[in-house]
């Protein structure tokens, strides 16, 4: 039987701010994230981080790059790159930390996952054209099983969205809403 857990990416201050437009989208990830709890389902956070004046990140990354200029500060400490006190982890959540777009890349996830034998994973997230659909790419080659929370993904682009969520993920991995998961365990 697959052991399942839940990942909750990039859910920062300063992400969330700039990000999101969707009023109910925070209180969708509470729901998902307390039904998680409930049925005793590992959550895993994932943030993006890095250390102070950037040395993890190459003038040739388009993503990043402009980090150094300070405009979106993401570094370690700061305010901003802190999970946002709406969704906070418990004491017995595990925070992954990356260096990438991807949850995979720059990070530990991939032992933490397989050291507690998870071998299905919930992606939700923001934003879906970044991590979760790097996440959910790199996931798949490693034949992890693959949930996505269609409304617990956000993308600033509806088309990119929809294309993603109607068109490319469900090759990879089953698309859901998050009532639509929560009633898996009602």
């Amino acid at each position: 039987m697959a052991k399942t857990g839940l990942l909750l990416m990039d859910l920062q201050n300063g992400i969330l701010n700039r990000q999101t437009s969707d009023p109910d989208f925070i209180s969708r990830l509470q729901q998902v994230t307390t039904t998680a709890r409930v049925a005793a389902i590992p959550i895993i956070y994932v943030v993006v981080k890095f250390r102070e004046h950037y040395p993890e990140v190459s003038s040739r990354n388009k993503a990043f790059g402009a980090l150094k200029s300070g405009a979106f500060p993401l570094q370690e400490g700061n305010p901003a790159a802190d999970i946002s006190s709406l969704l906070a982890p418990e004491p017995h959540d595990i925070v992954v930390t990356k260096r990438r777009v991807g949850a995979f890349i720059g990070s530990d996830l991939e032992v933490v996952l397989r050291s507690q034998e998870i071998d299905h994973i919930i992606l939700t997230g923001i934003a879906t054209s970044g991590v979760v659909l790097s996440t959910l790419r790199a996931a798949a080659d490693m034949d992890f099983v693959i949930t996505v929370l269609s409304d617990c993904c956000y993308d600033k682009d509806e088309e990119v969205q929809r294309v993603l969520m109607e068109k490319v993920f469900p090759m990879q991995a089953e698309v859901m809403t998050a009532k639509q998961w929560a009633q898996l365990f009602s």
